[in-house]
């Protein structure tokens, strides 16, 4: 019962951020329920394979937490109320939640579909709100709970050729704004981070070079970066930090860029 349990959804590749939160949480004895969707993944330009859900979950287990996970499509209408009761009877009522999933596709104002934008805005948005506020009914504690929403610093810099994710994935940063004082009164922080441009295997050679130039410490961000934010903000350690847009970008020096 005095065990942390973690929701982190989107954890479908080694190479991603999701993979690195899980691994990190478990560093600090907190139990992993994570969510991916293969699906996805297989249609983007870095893909994935199909067991890497399941090295993933070893791994988590290997640092001595429990750990499940469920492959879930959060198009679909019933895929929270799912991901929570399967999380309740597989480790208990979760303590901490971690928004990191998402749908992204180049979307232009000359082209956009109905259809994009509403899986953008289900997955992107709609999603994150059913999520917290589920959260928020199950949790039995006094404090620390925690909600990290995960954003990409939209309102930092145009991203050409990305409406459907820009809109939103900002609106997040609002969200986040919006409801920390009201559940700060039921012991739970909420704050949104952005971990600027990431090394998670998407950047080709040109691209990497390219932006690496931006990044004044040499090295381009690594998941291991957010993930250690993260762990400091689900710990006790960040109980008075609520309400925050965090940019975790290591100095990188913004242009405006298409994606």
């Amino acid at each position: 019962m005095s065990r942390q349990i973690a929701i982190v959804t989107g954890t479908s590749r080694l190479k991603g951020i999701g993979r690195a939160i899980c691994v990190e949480l478990a560093k600090n004895g907190i139990d992993i329920f994570f969510t991916f969707w293969t699906d996805y993944d297989k249609q983007m330009p870095w893909s994935v394979e199909s067991k890497e859900p399941d090295l993933i979950q070893a791994e988590i287990r290997s640092l001595g937490v429990r750990c499940e996970k469920i492959e879930l499509n959060f198009l679909e209408e019933t895929s929270v109320q799912k991901l929570f009761c399967e999380v309740e009877n597989k480790l208990g009522i979760p303590t901490i939640l971690v928004n990191n999933a998402t749908y992204s596709t180049q979307t232009k104002i000359e082209t956009i579909t109905a259809e994009e934008l509403d899986k953008h805005y289900i997955v992107n948005f709609k999603t994150p709100i059913l999520m917290i506020a589920e959260f928020i009914r199950r949790f039995q504690g006094q404090k620390n709970g925690r909600v990290i929403n995960l954003t990409s610093g939209q309102t930092l810099s145009f991203m050409n050729n990305e409406i459907a994710y820009a809109t939103t994935k900002s609106a997040i940063e609002i969200l986040t704004r919006t409801i920390s004082q009201e559940i700060a009164k039921k012991g739970i922080t909420i704050n949104a981070v952005n971990p600027g441009l990431t090394d998670t295997g998407w950047l080709d050679e040109q691209q990497e070079k390219i932006f690496k130039d931006r990044f004044p410490m040499g090295r381009l961000g690594q998941p291991s970066d957010v993930a250690k934010l993260i762990s400091f903000l689900v710990s006790e350690n960040a109980e008075w930090v609520t309400g925050q847009i965090i940019h975790s970008e290591g100095g990188f020096i913004r242009e405006n860029y298409g994606g």
